[in-house]
């Protein structure tokens, strides 16, 4: 590549990154600004800035409740779709029968069914078992989202192989002892992935929550509703607030960055 190709492509990609850096500028410089600051001028910089509006907004969102509601429900949601997940796909990609083929083709399938076609009954009793609570919610996620989650393990152990199985076998390991100490480790890259796109899904949906969660298990997101009512809309708390529920994401990721990488890059030389 000649040295004015690789100047092209630095400015373009410093374009896409300004570009996809302007809605954090609009969020970040509004939340500082008073309403009236807003409704004068979206773009420019907040004058004069004020810091009451994350205040307000951290206490009308119940932040310190909401962020533990959200990092319960996402933690425990995520960790129980690895789990049950990755165990169902090695069960069928390693038993080659009709049943598990059609199994596999029942999961799949099942990313089809639209969320609102199953949203009414959700909000009922289960024979006497009350779900309308983050348990229930936790259990909710794992049947919405274990299909795509199966789907995509299924797809990384068909590339490894039966051998290594039946070598932890003779060596004395049971069932689970290959699935935890030999195969899960492997699965690591395809478990990072599985991880981020349902961690990006629970953490920010805000329509299963609103339909089962009482007021006092309330999320981010539906705490986030607190700001448009009928006749005002307060952006500029909202987007305080919007301000704030992003902070924690960014702390998971430099917290988890190593092993994002790790698995990424792991995932890209397989």
């Amino acid at each position: 590549m000649s040295k004015k190709s690789t100047h092209l492509v630095a400015i373009f990609g410093a374009l896409i990154g300004l570009l996809w850096l302007f809605p954090f500028y609009m969020i970040v410089t509004n939340s500082f600004k008073t309403p009236k600051g807003i409704f004068a001028s979206v773009l420019a910089l907040p004058h004069p800035a004020t810091g009451h509006n994350y205040v307000n907004s951290f206490k009308a969102l119940d932040f310190i409740g909401s962020l533990t509601n959200s990092l319960i429900i996402t933690v425990c949601s995520v960790l129980l779709i690895i789990l049950c997940s990755s165990m169902a796909a090695y069960a069928l990609q390693r038993n080659h029968s009709k049943l598990s083929s059609g199994l596999l083709l029942l999961f799949i399938s099942a990313m089809l069914i639209p969320f609102q076609s199953v949203m009414i009954p959700l909000t009922a009793n289960f024979g006497g078992v009350h779900m309308l609570n983050m348990y229930g919610l936790m259990f909710m996620y794992l049947g919405f989202d274990c299909s795509l989650s199966i789907f995509l393990y299924q797809g990384t152990l068909s590339s490894i192989p039966f051998a290594m199985d039946e070598a932890a076998e003779m060596e004395g390991a049971s069932r689970w002892q290959i699935f935890y100490k030999v195969i899960f480790p492997m699965l690591s890259p395809m478990t990072v992935t599985v991880a981020i796109l349902n961690i990006i899904a629970i953490w920010n949906d805000y329509l299963l929550p609103s339909l089962v969660l009482p007021q006092i298990q309330y999320t981010i997101p539906l705490q986030m509703f607190n700001f448009f009512g009928e006749y005002t809309k307060q952006w500029h708390l909202a987007l305080a607030g919007i301000t704030l529920s992003i902070i924690p994401v960014i702390v998971f990721y430099l917290a988890a960055q190593k092993w994002i990488i790790k698995g990424v890059t792991d995932g890209a030389v397989k």
